[in-house]
């Protein structure tokens, strides 16, 4: 139900002083001063009234509330497993941001955002098959946090701005452990489709011997 808006009793007031004024003036014992006084009065009133009107609409406006911003949209759930990978990715994602904006070497932050696409990936894949979320665990659990790792240690050398046998040796076993947690991760997103790869080459053979029934198939 909508408030209604309270009116001004100053356009009262002020009719009621025009009427006396009025009334002063004219003959109030005759019809040709009680018309007049009337008009006049009305007028006033009128008058009055829009004014009123119009600056309580002015301050109506000024302190008119501001309309309730929505707060974020809570994201969608694929079932507790599911959401746990992905909550997971969603960490491992940042702390690999943070470290490609903090190690400097052009060559290590190409392998980290390669790292980051194919480990998202491998995430990505649980919710098109949570079958997959096992495997996805075992990944997570171990060889990308162990990558994550490597490369904070990677970066807290490079920031040392000194070359020595153990800071450069140990940094560049560390590149060269890259290119082969690259490999891996290509051969673990791989491995998520075996499934799929199995189902849909079942599909093709199925639609084959369907069609050679049906007479459909070509020689």
């Amino acid at each position: 139900m909508k408030n209604k808006q309270k009116k001004s009793v100053w356009p009262i007031y002020i009719a009621a002083l025009a009427w006396l004024i009025c009334s002063s003036r004219l003959p109030m014992y005759s019809f040709m001063g009680i018309l007049p006084t009337a008009v006049i009065t009305f007028l006033v009133w009128r008058i009055s009234r829009k004014y009123s009107d119009r600056r309580m609409a002015r301050k109506t406006e000024k302190v008119k509330p501001e309309p309730e911003t929505k707060g974020p949209e809570p994201e969608k759930s694929y079932g507790p497993e599911v959401d746990g990978v992905l909550e997971e990715n969603k960490r491992a994602q940042g702390e690999l941001g943070r470290l490609y904006a903090s190690i400097k070497d052009k060559d290590v932050k190409t392998k980290i955002r390669e790292i980051m696409e194919i480990s998202d990936k491998i995430a990505q894949d649980a919710v098109q098959d949570p079958g997959d979320v096992p495997q996805i665990r075992k990944f997570q659990g171990y060889y990308l946090p162990t990558t994550i790792k490597l490369l904070n240690a990677y970066d807290r050398m490079g920031a040392q701005g000194i070359e020595g046998e153990n800071i450069t040796g140990t940094m560049r076993s560390i590149e060269q452990m890259l290119d082969t947690a690259i490999e891996g991760y290509k051969k673990q997103l791989d491995g998520l489709f075996k499934n799929q790869a199995l189902d849909i080459e079942t599909d093709i053979e199925v639609m084959n011997t369907m069609l050679k029934r049906q007479g459909l198939a070509g020689e």
